[in-house]
């Protein structure tokens, strides 16, 4: 069995290898078993939105941080001895506790947001993880995220780029082993912050239209994680499957037995 220790090393060295890190998000434990037994995966990573709606949570650290970071454990055991990074929102106002809790429970890194706060508010909050990393004793990868993009609204696109390097410098500076910057972001944009950040510093999300895998990799990206859109795909088969049932149809004849 993998110890804790060996699986975030393992995740930190997937983060600074040459080839783009995928990572699909798994929900539950079903979900976390059917993406770590698929060709090719060598990490998971957990959504928190998608983990909030399967229990009837909204976003927006509305589910108790007992309950995600019980589904965190579960998905840990069922990804067996591949490493596991969850998304702990913005770490339930306290991210050093919450840090130290995820690691309890087997994860060996997280996404932290920032939620636009004050940089120096968002700092003392990635310098709070980073120190309950070190004193857990393992390289564990906190990925930094910053929803300047997500936010910006009418704001100048070149005032927002210059906000999220700067933000990017501060987390990094402050110990964070990654940068995260969901959003549709365009190439110019991907590429500029990964020239200001470094090279396998930068991460984005799939989303649909989002920068070809291709593309991302090219551009010097660490990682592309897909949040909670990989539980929208199985939502929008789950969707099609009851309308084609209520029209006379069935099961599509492609259907693999997973469970």
């Amino acid at each position: 069995m993998t110890s804790i220790a060996e699986k975030a090393t393992r995740l930190q060295e997937l983060h600074a290898a040459p080839e783009l890190l995928l990572l699909v998000n798994a929900w539950d434990s079903i979900t976390a078993k059917v993406v770590a037994e698929t060709p090719g995966t060598r990490a998971l990573a957990t959504p928190s939105h998608g983990i909030a709606a399967a229990r009837g949570y909204p976003d927006g650290e509305r589910i108790p941080r007992d309950e995600m970071i019980a589904e965190v454990a579960l998905i840990v055991r069922a990804a067996g001895d591949l490493p596991v990074t969850a998304d702990l929102e913005a770490g339930y106002g306290d991210p050093g506790g919450t840090i130290a809790r995820a690691i309890d429970a087997g994860a060996v890194g997280a996404n932290l947001e920032d939620q636009v706060k004050p940089l120096a508010e968002s700092v003392r909050a990635v310098e709070s993880a980073v120190a309950a990393a070190e004193s857990a004793g393992i390289d564990f990868v906190l990925n930094a995220r910053t929803d300047v993009f997500l936010r910006a609204a009418d704001r100048d696109p070149e005032e927002v780029l210059a906000d999220a390097i700067t933000r990017g410098r501060a987390y990094l500076d402050a110990g964070a082993s990654n940068f995260f910057v969901p959003g549709k972001l365009d190439a110019d944009q991907v590429g500029r912050l990964v020239e200001a950040l470094g090279d396998r510093k930068v991460n984005l999300i799939g989303i649909p239209g989002s920068l070809p895998l291709r593309t991302a990799q090219e551009l010097g990206v660490s990682r592309v994680s897909y949040g909670p859109w990989s539980q929208n795909v199985a939502l929008t088969a789950l969707a099609e499957l009851t309308e084609d049932v209520h029209n006379g149809g069935g099961l599509p004849a492609d259907t693999r037995k997973l469970n």
